[in-house]
């Protein structure tokens, strides 16, 4: 039986627990450094599926990211839309344009429910196809009501615009103090200076907190692989948008980045039969945006939020 003070014991037991934590705690560093240095030196070597999931696994945030990291992470996309679909695609990286907003307008009285819009934003943005992920969603309201919780989100006519009937479509409103953005624990999504919430994909761990503070339904998780056959690819891609996104992360329109950073309109706009969809810079006095805030009367959705929408409504 030991004699030695009971202080003392206890002291001895302490260190020696603090040196065996010690040693796992740098056996856990070596072997986390080795990993990394490893993935870094394979995913410039061969591009195997393994070192590029490895590489993935440690690929930092994409506002942290230098030149050489983005151009590396952009190559292992590349590579995995050919591993996945078979096909080859483009991944711009585009930033925001100069003196630009982007504001969005929508014609109630010229939509007719047609759905030609959420049929563009599906192919354009590259989304699922088996368990469908509709970023724009089309509410069909009673004439005379705007109760969005009396509205059809499910509606199959025959023909439309139906007798009596009015149509809403909804879709990210782009708020000038985004909701989502302040809820993200891992600050996984942001809003760009062009206007655009943006999620980095790579980033997001999949908890829809942000799902949860949106109030307009923008924001869709994603439960499975991506399931879109390699015909019905979008090549045209861009790192914050319509890139293929992996099983278990929340995705979102953003006003097809891949396009209008590139002086192109939004896929939505361009399949409208009516004309209903107006699209433009804010900043700009003459554009088309601008005119519709200047010479229409116009509302937003939940202005009472003080979400601050830069998606507007009106009627003629």
């Amino acid at each position: 039986m030991s004699t030695a003070p009971e202080g003392k014991k206890k002291t001895g037991l302490s260190r020696r627990a603090l040196v065996k934590a010690a040693g796992w705690l740098g056996l856990a560093g070596a072997m986390f450094g080795a990993a990394k240095t490893a993935a870094q030196t394979a995913s410039g070597a061969d591009g195997s599926a393994v070192s590029d999931a490895i590489s993935g696994f440690f690929q930092q945030h994409y506002q942290r990211m230098g030149p050489e990291e983005v151009v590396a992470a952009i190559a292992r996309i590349k590579r995995n839309a050919q591993r996945k679909f078979g096909v080859d695609i483009e991944v711009g990286n585009e930033p925001p344009l100069p003196d630009v907003v982007f504001g969005y307008a929508l014609n109630i009285s010229k939509c007719k429910g047609t759905r030609k819009c959420v049929e563009a934003c599906v192919a354009e943005n590259n989304q699922n196809r088996d368990t469908p992920i509709q970023y724009i969603r089309v509410l069909e309201i009673d004439q005379g009501s705007l109760d969005l919780n009396e509205s059809d989100h499910y509606y199959d006519a025959d023909s439309v615009p139906r007798p009596g009937k009015v149509y809403l479509p909804i879709q990210c409103q782009q708020c000038d103090e985004p909701p989502c953005v302040k809820a993200c624990p891992v600050e996984a999504t942001w809003m760009e200076p062009d206007g655009i919430t943006v999620v980095d994909y790579d980033w997001c761990i999949g908890c829809r907190y942000c799902m949860a503070a949106c109030p307009y339904w923008a924001r869709h998780f994603n439960w499975s692989e991506p399931a879109v056959l390699s015909q019905q690819i979008n090549r045209d891609t861009h790192y914050l948008g319509n890139r293929p996104r992996p099983k278990g992360v929340v995705e979102k329109c953003t006003y097809c980045i891949q396009r209008t950073r590139k002086g192109r309109l939004p896929a939505c706009l361009e399949a409208c039969p009516t004309g209903a969809r107006v699209f433009g810079n804010l900043l700009d006095p003459n554009s088309d945006i601008r005119y519709v805030l200047e010479n229409k009367t116009v509302f937003r959705l939940k202005e009472e939020l003080g979400t601050e929408p830069k998606f507007w409504y009106y009627t003629d």
